[in-house]
């Protein structure tokens, strides 16, 4: 495991600030009984924010006809829905919903080439909204694989305002490459063509780059 590079510059301003703190608290009070208990609290909080960044180490089974989790969470939604954005048809959404205890990097769900990617700002809806999918600030990523193409979008949420993707159109993806982030975590919609043999349900846990979502046919 290591922390992402999206939390180097957070992490190394909140330690500053905290040993700015403690250095003040230290120098008024001394190593007393305040100053032990704010110090486990500081580092409480430094725990905290580092475990936004962490990046487990996973191997991915690359299976052309698999659609793998691209994102760690919960299954909150998998409905028939009409997508409006790149396919304009129905398709299966799958929605996955991040919580601040999960990893939040985001993975290729297949492997072939980046069709789509494009940011879209937004509001701040809180993530499990109904409307959080097209009114909130989200990136519409789109992968063509040999069979299908895929479509799924980070979506911020009430909190998360800070998303990164790292894939472009025309660039060649692998299944399970990482192509994105979203500090502090929220949600991701993933758009399947109808017929998809969905194997996941409605309240599962999800794990990035190695859960099966679906098997296309």
């Amino acid at each position: 495991m290591y922390l992402h590079r999206e939390g180097r510059v957070i992490l190394i301003s909140l330690a500053l600030v905290l040993i700015a703190i403690l250095s003040a608290l230290y120098a008024w009070l001394g190593t007393g009984a305040v100053f032990y208990i704010s110090l486990v609290l500081a580092l409480g909080v430094f725990i905290l924010f580092a475990q936004f960044f962490r990046i487990p180490k996973r191997e991915v089974a690359q299976n052309e006809n698999h659609v793998i989790c691209p994102s760690d969470g919960k299954v909150v939604v998998i409905e028939e829905v009409e997508e409006t954005e790149y396919f304009k048809d129905k398709r299966i959404q799958i929605s996955v919903f991040m919580s601040p205890l999960n990893v939040h990097a985001q993975w290729c769900p297949i492997e072939g080439e980046v069709k789509l990617a494009k940011y879209h700002p937004g509001l701040f809806l809180v993530a499990w909204h109904p409307k959080s999918s097209t009114d909130n600030e989200r990136t519409s990523l789109v992968i063509k694989g040999k069979k299908h193409e895929v479509l799924f979008r980070q979506i911020a949420g009430a909190v998360a305002r800070r998303i990164r993707f790292y894939i472009k159109p025309g660039q060649q993806v692998s299944q399970g490459e990482e192509c994105g982030f979203i500090k502090f975590g929220s949600r991701v919609d993933i758009f399947l063509p109808l017929g998809t043999d969905v194997k996941v349900n409605i309240g599962d846990k999800v794990q990035g780059k190695t859960t099966v979502l679906a098997e296309l046919k």
